[in-house]
């Protein structure tokens, strides 16, 4: 999925293209809307959107001024106008595509399609600058990053910043030390096998922790640990001699 925002000083301009998209582009989510450019700069800081639908002539601050005061253009854009003189100030920003109103769907299909091109294209870039830095950096753990694929993105991270992994059926839903929580669809054994050598520890079926972060373990209640978010995570009987053996490496 593309994670989209749609910024349109009118509501009727932004029922109109989020209607089109849904229907005709379901490959985009529009994650959120704006009817300034303040509020769609806010948006596009908060969410860090893959593309932005962008109308150019707002009152007060027009899209342009409002792309000149953001730092990072991480993201693809796609122009939306009433006034074709704006085409070739879209072109000059580097604008995936610009669309004239009243928009054609032949026209916006054609510019979303480019738009997830260079977004896949950014996307695999991304990727293979992982691995490369795997590879280059084998024994230096500090600098090693998890890819963590879910539906909107792909989420790069350093295994010291995972508290702790769950396992439901096939997905494991990751818990930052942020608060964050990420989904992927996939198994919890795959992970740990990813993680044993970053000090993560396998305590129970559904769940792995990372060592650093466990407070205590308390053994009433069948057992389990407690963790620095305050989590509580069971530890089976068959992982007990593990953990034990685990914890006393901390300990050290």
């Amino acid at each position: 999925m593309i994670q989209a925002v749609i910024i349109d000083d009118e509501q009727n301009n932004i029922d109109n293209l989020e209607g089109l998209l849904h229907r005709y582009c379901p490959q985009v989510y529009v994650a959120g809307l704006a009817i300034n450019a303040d509020d769609g700069a806010a948006l596009i800081r908060g969410l860090k959107p893959d593309l932005v639908f962008l109308d150019i002539q707002m009152p007060g601050k027009n899209g342009f001024q409002m792309l000149q005061e953001l730092s990072v253009h991480s993201f693809e854009i796609i122009l939306i106008t009433a006034f074709d003189q704006y085409g070739i100030q879209a072109i000059k920003f580097s604008a995936v595509d610009y669309l004239l109103k009243p928009l054609n769907i032949g026209e916006l299909k054609t510019a979303v399609q480019k738009a997830e091109r260079r977004i896949t294209e950014k996307m695999q870039n991304r990727e293979l600058e992982n691995l490369l830095q795997l590879i280059r950096n084998r024994e230096e753990r500090s600098a090693h990053k998890l890819a963590l694929p879910t539906v909107k993105e792909t989420r790069f991270v350093h295994p010291k910043e995972i508290i702790r992994c769950e396992s439901s059926n096939a997905y494991t839903f990751f818990f930052l030390n942020d608060a964050t929580k990420i989904t992927v669809s996939h198994p919890i054994f795959e992970y740990e096998e990813l993680l044993k050598d970053y000090g993560f520890v396998r305590c129970h079926q559904s769940h792995l922790v990372n060592k650093a972060y466990i407070r205590s373990w308390v053994k009433e209640d069948g057992g389990f640990l407690v963790l620095e978010d305050e989590s509580r995570i069971p530890v089976s009987r068959s992982k007990k001699e593990h953990v034990a053996a685990v914890l006393i490496t901390i300990k050290k």
